[in-house]
């Protein structure tokens, strides 16, 4: 998750365009080879997606193995940022990381929707999530 915050603050011109429509990680269609994709939002989203997967570490058979079970990462939109006079709000995003846990706990907090279904029942997704906050340069 730490890794996707850093790189959206580094691209902060373009952070609206990191905002997922569906999660990453587990079950999507990203390449396993980013290296096609233009640097930027996109490029950024297929590495997270692989290192969701477990790429970070690889058994010898090359098989992920670094990864939580079954994580999936989103990146959510909260506040637009709008520079408008009177309104001056920063852009407010929450990226997500959401996993199967191995045991029943509590079911995460109604606003984390990231993995939300994915995992049988609720009592068994993970999630953790961080806050990025875009400010305006000026408010006209």
């Amino acid at each position: 998750m730490t890794e996707m915050v850093e790189r959206m603050n580094a691209n902060r011109a373009q952070v609206a365009s990191y905002v997922t429509a569906s999660a990453l990680g587990t079950g999507d269609t990203q390449p396993a080879d980013c290296t096609g994709i233009a640097v930027g939002p996109n490029r950024d989203q297929c590495e997270w997606s692989n290192s969701l997967k477990g790429a970070g570490e690889q058994s010898a058979a090359a098989t992920s193995t670094g990864g939580m079970q079954s994580a999936r990462g989103c990146i959510a939109q909260i506040q637009a940022q709008n520079p408008a006079l009177g309104s001056c709000l920063p852009g407010i995003y929450r990226v997500s990381v959401a996993w199967q846990g191995m045991h029943k706990t509590a079911a995460p907090a109604a606003g984390l929707a990231c993995g939300q279904g994915s995992y049988g029942d609720e009592k068994y997704r993970r999630v953790i999530a961080a806050t990025v906050t875009v400010g305006t340069t000026s408010c006209f």
